[in-house]
Formats: structure tokens, C-alpha cells, sequence
């Protein structure tokens, strides 16, 4: 197993997971959109203004082709497991997880952040339904659910670490 990913809707906690994972397991962390957006030059919004989503998805596609080949934690951006060849390059190359949140914690978390385009032009019944069809997805990219409701980040965290030690048999 090379890498962790850390798959779930915006505002599940795969940044904020994922960087205490880091720490945790003593591997590399990065996340997908800080990492699309130093090689691109330009923020998310600039990309979808600019160039449209479309073109920021195949951005996430070439992302996982082309990435290190190094053991380390992959937060990924919202939208990528939407993307059938996204979740097969992510399976094979590690260990999935769904970090599975409630829509309501993750709405609490993402109403009023300026980075999240799809947030800006989406009222929360539609933001709602986006959450809701991208669930399977999730599903199917993740090898193991993790359920984050009335956890805290330390529980998150150690159960995660905890299956990781678990597959690579220590």
C-alpha cells in the first residue's frame, strides 16, 4: 500500500484529517487542490472562472496518474471520486477512505467559505442534493467508511491509523 486517500463531500475534514494523519502515521501529506493550485498558478475559483470545471476535473485525473510515487496521504478535492477512472487509479495505488459526515455538520462547516465555487452559486437545498448524489460515489471509491459524526479529530485519526497498521500487518 503506497497511499491514503481521503475521499467525502466538501468540509468532511479530509484537509484537517489528513494533515493530523501525517503526524500520526510520520508520512507526507498533501492536498489535491493546494497541490493543483501551485501548478496551475491560479485559485480554484480562477480555474472554474477561467477554464470551467470540466477542465478542473481532468486537472484531479492527471493529478492521480502523475503524482509521486511515494507512500504518503492524499486529501482529495470533493469531486474527484465522481470520476469512474479516479476511483480505479485510486484503489490501486492504496487504501481509500470515505470520510462520512452528515450534511448538516459538513453545511455548518461550508456556508460562508469563498473558496468553494460550487458553494457560492448553490443554495443549501441544492448544495443538499449535490451531497446526496455524490454519496455512492464515495461508496464505491472507499475500501473503508469512516463515520466522523460526534467524533473528534484524535478518534478519527486513530481509528484510521489503527486499520492502516492493521492492512500492513503490524
Amino acid at each position: 500500500m503506497r497511499k491514503i486517500y481521503l475521499v467525502g463531500f466538501m468540509g468532511c475534514g479530509k484537509s484537517a484529517i489528513g494533515r493530523r494523519l501525517s503526524y500520526f502515521l510520520k508520512m507526507p501529506y498533501y492536498d489535491m487542490d493546494h497541490e493543483i493550485v501551485r501548478q496551475q498558478g491560479m485559485t480554484i475559483p480562477e480555474i472554474f472562472e477561467k477554464y470551467g470545471e470540466a477542465y478542473f476535473r481532468n486537472l484531479e485525473t492527471e493529478f492521480l496518474r502523475n503524482f509521486r510515487d511515494e507512500a504518503c496521504i492524499i486529501a482529495t478535492g470533493g469531486g474527484v471520486a465522481m470520476k469512474e477512472e479516479n476511483r480505479r487509479l485510486m484503489r490501486r495505488s492504496g487504501l481509500v477512505f470515505f470520510l462520512d459526515a452528515t450534511f448538516e455538520d459538513i453545511y455548518v462547516r461550508i456556508k460562508n467559505d469563498k473558496n468553494r465555487p460550487i458553494v457560492q452559486r448553490s443554495t443549501k437545498t441544492e448544495l443538499e442534493q449535490l451531497y446526496y448524489s455524490r454519496r455512492k460515489f464515495y461508496r464505491e471509491a472507499g475500501h473503508i467508511r469512516v463515520l466522523t459524526g460526534g467524533r473528534t479529530l484524535r478518534q478519527i485519526v486513530e481509528y484510521i491509523g489503527f486499520q492502516v497498521r492493521r492492512l500492513k500487518g503490524e
